[in-house]
């Protein structure tokens, strides 16, 4: 081996590296775990909401040691920056996808157009994307080509005002397009920085925010956040400050009577008649108003009998009324029975809610003085800045800011309000957060104030999303994924017990197997463990737990090369060569084999990087980096101190006493039994089309949408007792017990098509109600729904996805496993010249493929652990199209080596088998390793990749076979023809030349 000097410093110098940059990593984490221990300390559990108070001690710790040095001039802020990211799965916290929403967009950049063209087109837009894959813009510029003399540039949609620099009034459709794309990708990227803005001021340590291509999608990952709603509120807030003129309370008491007397002439028919009579409008009114009973026997004044409170004399609060009325009373205001009665003055009246108070079950309402085209007299736009601020009572308030214009506007309303003694409301995102009168006159210099009824916390996220600025479009959340860190610690757990277990009987097989060189290949083994740590910390990448699984494969994996040099060896030395000469060639000889085994399973690899998300791309990270340090390990860190101890002369066995003769004369006539092999793989690819055209698969929300709920019990309770009971309110409902029998995992599509919080939350309120039977007494719905630190109960993780991203998802799996068989068959042809072995690999993966879907849905209705096909089992798929590609290739390798050097003076089937028996040892080997880390992590490694673990274990098993018993005799049938054909020609100039 040449340059081993600078091989020496290169591996020295790395290590230091690795070891420097997993130094931040254990810094920040005993930093981390004094913080715990002295909030244990504390704060004792029986005070009332230990938890969040134990949290807040941690901070505080943190924060008040943030710029002490620890360790060698490394602070704890320092630490954090640089440590090994760990993902959600590990360590808790929030991940969602984001659609800012293209149709408000369009909205706001054709000024709210009330053209008939433009609104048809937006609604075929909505109904068509429900089963297009494609960009909603595009949906909608084909619907709207197909309306009849409809114009894009017309005055009333995109030729006006905002846009009168970039569209002129005679361009046509097709000119139009490109610019209102271009606004399009502006907005998206304007959303995407106020999110960011958002965020950076969160508080969250290693946020990850990005864009999703061109669709529209935002990716935020907040590792570690604990409150859901604080989370989901700061993301989805558009943050549309407004400032209104607002009503008296009194002023609107006389149209609430009115009101009150014509509902009851409405209402009474209608509980009366039957469903068949009712009028579109009537089932309209039933469907926002209460069920029938309540209707029924509700009392005889519809509005005034859900009154909680007048509104104060004088004040701008008409009423006061309960929260759970909300519905019912904005029903009764949108009928225009009952807006017809609305007073001239008050005849564009728009009625809002007030901020709910923490705990509250009521909530104010009030009278915006609006205008024809409901315009607010002052928008948040003019804010230039914005901070949590505190009242001179030590009331939390938020102050603001403005600039030239602002203050211009908001001193002449502030004077109109002084003048008449009334009130300014100021709204954010349709919710009156105050409505202040002026007792001393108007306010010059565009000072304001938003005072209420909130935290500190609320007023910091107030300010800073008015700071960061207005989304310019809404924000639906299309997928979810939550997971409280009490489960994100037993991950972690779990993930090193498997790590460790798997490490460990890889070492002592290698010893046990290779002897003194098996301890070579276990420190190189070490050294890579320590390099993609090292890399993974540097790259700033983030650990998953699929990561970890990653990393264990790779190690199951990366003795492959060992084991192909050390049997290379074994040969060599077989043959009578010197030890030195025999190190040398089989160094020499497996390289090729390790090369070509190494960059099949990386291609894979990199198909799942690019078309795999979240904790996929994590897997195949790790994989990819994986594969890199083995490489370097096995060929150059095993090779230096192999050449050290046997550099003086020394004898080094490359096995033990107990695996010396083992495979040694092994005969095995593969080639003869393929047809055996055919028909019994034959039998199992029918059974699997079957069991696939008459089972299906279980699909999981990754590919059908839905919401999923890990919910755990403190005690066992029946899956199919709570699968009837939540059925009653779901409908379409399973419930299966995850890992141990108190814990279930409960997949609903229940208002799949319904995004927003609310709908979120009123899905987890109905979940809390049907379970609360099984659950401790006393628990409150925020105990059951926080999955905190703490938790013992309740919702441990939650998921969402929506239909739309679920099709995508779909769509990009297959991609992947479609994308990654082309890869690979070209990248065999390329390197074996022969299209026939590149035939033999794809088959023996279509086969893998077809058995372990044939066993998925075969055994997924009784399997005790989850095994859906979601995005997790597409990369399971892909590794295992990896993994025996791999083998196949080595195969491969050796048949063209053998093949070469008996061309035309062996029989082929002779040569091919020759080179099977020749690489047994080698492919039993590498199989059995890997069975045993997959069997260590399917054991020990979590319910979460449990049926991810299963689909790799029967890969790994099927794969084995395929490349034996698929893969070389497809070859073989396909290419024998040629080989028979070279043989004959080779013995007749053999004879030619005995006669000459």
């Amino acid at each position: 081996m040449q340059n081993k000097g600078l091989i020496k410093l290169f591996a020295l110098v790395f290590g230091l590296v690795c070891i420097y940059q997993l130094s931040f990593t254990f810094i920040a984490g005993s930093a981390e775990d004094k913080a715990k221990a002295f909030a244990k300390q504390k704060i004792s559990e029986e005070v009332e909401n230990y938890s969040s108070l134990r949290e807040q001690e941690e901070t505080r710790y943190l924060d008040s040691i943030g710029n002490e040095s620890i360790f060698a001039g490394i602070t704890y802020n320092t630490a954090k920056e640089k440590e090994l990211n760990k993902g959600l799965d590990l360590k808790g916290g929030i991940n969602v996808i984001l659609q800012i929403s293209v149709k408000d967009i369009l909205r706001e950049l054709s000024n709210h157009s009330k053209n008939p063209a433009f609104n048809q087109a937006l609604a075929n837009a909505d109904e068509t994307q429900k089963s297009s894959q494609d960009d909603y813009v595009e949906i909608f510029f084909s619907e709207f080509d197909k309306i009849a003399d409809a114009r894009l540039a017309s005055p009333d949609i995109f030729a006006n005002k905002t846009l009168s620099d970039d569209i002129a009034y005679d361009m046509t459709n097709e000119q139009v397009k490109p610019v209102i794309r271009r606004r399009i990708d502006e907005s998206i990227t304007s959303a995407f920085e106020v999110l960011r803005k958002r965020i950076d001021k969160f508080g969250v340590t290693q946020p990850n925010i990005q864009r999703l291509g061109n669709s529209g999608r935002i990716l935020v990952e907040l590792p570690g956040a604990k409150d859901v709603d604080r989370v989901k509120g700061l993301l989805q807030s558009t943050a549309q400050l407004e400032f209104w003129h607002v009503f008296k309370g009194q002023e609107l008491i006389p149209f609430l009577s009115q009101a009150n007397d014509r509902l009851k002439s409405i209402l009474k028919p209608e509980a009366k008649k039957t469903a068949d009579s009712k009028t579109t409008e009537e089932e309209d009114i039933d469907d926002l108003l209460a069920d029938t009973e309540e209707e029924e026997t509700q009392g005889e004044n519809p509005i005034f009998d859900l009154l909680v409170a007048p509104g104060n004399q004088g004040g701008p609060v008409i009423a006061t009324f309960a929260l759970k009325d909300t519905a019912k009373i904005n029903a009764y205001l949108r009928m225009p029975q009952v807006r017809s009665l609305l007073p001239v003055e008050q005849k564009y009246a728009k009625f809002a809610w007030g901020l709910v108070p923490e705990g509250s079950e009521t909530i104010e309402l009030y009278a915006l003085r609006a205008n024809k085209n409901n315009e607010p007299d002052l928008s948040g736009s003019v804010i230039t800045d914005a901070r949590q601020t505190y009242t001179p009572v030590g009331g939390v308030a938020v102050s603001m800011e403005m600039n030239g214009k602002g203050a211009k506007k908001w001193e002449e309303m502030t004077t109109v309000a002084y003048n008449n003694q009334s009130q300014i409301a100021i709204v954010l995102d349709n919710t009156v957060y105050s409505a202040p009168g002026l007792s001393k006159g108007p306010i010059s210099g565009g000072r304001s104030e938003i005072t209420g009824q909130f935290t500190v916390t609320e007023g910091q996220d107030l300010a800073n999303v008015l700071r960061a600025g207005k989304l310019p479009a809404s924000a639906d959340i299309v997928q979810s994924e939550i997971v409280g860190p009490s489960l994100g610690q037993e991950a972690i757990d779990s993930g090193m017990m498997s790590f460790m277990i798997a490490l460990a009987l890889v070492l002592v097989w290698m010893i046990f197997y290779y002897g003194r060189a098996g301890v070579y290949a276990d420190i190189a083994l070490a050294v890579n463990i320590l390099f993609i740590f090292g890399i993974l910390a540097g790259l700033g990448a983030v650990l998953t737990l699929p990561g970890i699984a990653g990393i264990v494969l790779t190690i199951g994996m990366s003795v492959d090369a060992n084991v192909l040099i050390f049997e290379r060896i074994k040969e060599e030395l077989a043959k009578g060569k010197a030890q030195v000469d025999a190190i040398r060639d089989g160094f020499r000889n497996a390289l090729s084999s390790i090369l070509d085994a190494n960059i099949t399973t990386g291609l894979t690899g990199i198909i799942l990087l690019v078309f795999g998300t979240g904790p996929i791309k994590g897997f195949a990270t790790t994989l990819l980096i994986g594969i890199c340090t083995s490489l370097f390990t096995a060929i150059f860190i095993t090779r230096m101190f192999i050449d050290k101890y046997g550099k003086n002369g020394k004898s080094l066995d490359f096995s033990t006493a107990a695996t010396k003769n083992l495979f040694k004369n092994v005969n095995i006539n593969f080639i003869g039994k393929r047809k055996i092999a055919y028909i019994f793989s034959g039998v199992l690819i029918v059974i699997s089309l079957a069991s696939l055209t008459l089972n299906g698969l279980n699909q999981g929300v990754d590919f059908v949408g839905g919401r999923t709920y890990t919910v755990r019990f403190d005690q066992a309770v029946n899956a199919t007792e709570i699968e009837n009971q939540l059925a009653e309110v779901f409908g379409s409902v399973e419930a299966k017990t995850f890992g141990a029998a108190n814990q279930l995992k409960i997949t609903t599509k229940y208002k799949v098509d319904e995004e927003g919080t609310a709908v979120d939350n009123e899905i987890s309120e109905k979940l809390f109600k049907s379970l609360t039977e099984y659950l401790p007494s006393g628990i409150t719905y925020s105990q059951f729904s926080a999955g905190g630190e703490d938790a013992k109960v309740g919702v441990m993780s939650s998921m969402k996805v929506g239909p739309t991203i679920a099709d995508d998802i779909k769509k990009a799996s297959i991609f992947a496993v479609i994308g990654s068989l082309i890869v690979v068959f070209l990248y065999i042809l390329f390197r074996f010249r022969k299209w026939q072995f590149s035939l033999g690999a794809v088959a023996a993966v279509f086969h893998d493929v077809l058995i372990i879907l044939g066993i998925f849905s075969l055994t997924y209705s009784f399997m005790p652990f989850n095994m859906e096909i979601d995005q997790a089992f597409i990369a399971a798929i892909l590794t295992v199209v990896g993994y025996s590609l791999n083998d196949t290739v080595v195969v491969f390798d050796r048949i063209r080596e053998y093949f070469n050097e008996h061309e035309g003076r062996r029989k082929f089937d002779k040569i091919i088998n020759a080179a099977l028996n020749s690489t047994i040892s080698r492919t039993l080997n590498t199989s059995l390793t890997t069975l045993l880390v997959l069997l260590a992590i399917f054991i020990f490694g979590g319910e979460s990749i449990r049926g991810f673990m299963f689909a790799l274990i029967v890969g790994v098993i099927v794969g084995t076979y395929s490349s034996l018993f698929i893969a070389t005799p497809v070859m073989y049938d396909t290419a024998k023809k040629n080989s028979e054909d070279l043989l004959k020609k080779k013995e007749t100039e053999t004879a030619e030349e005995d006669i000459a």
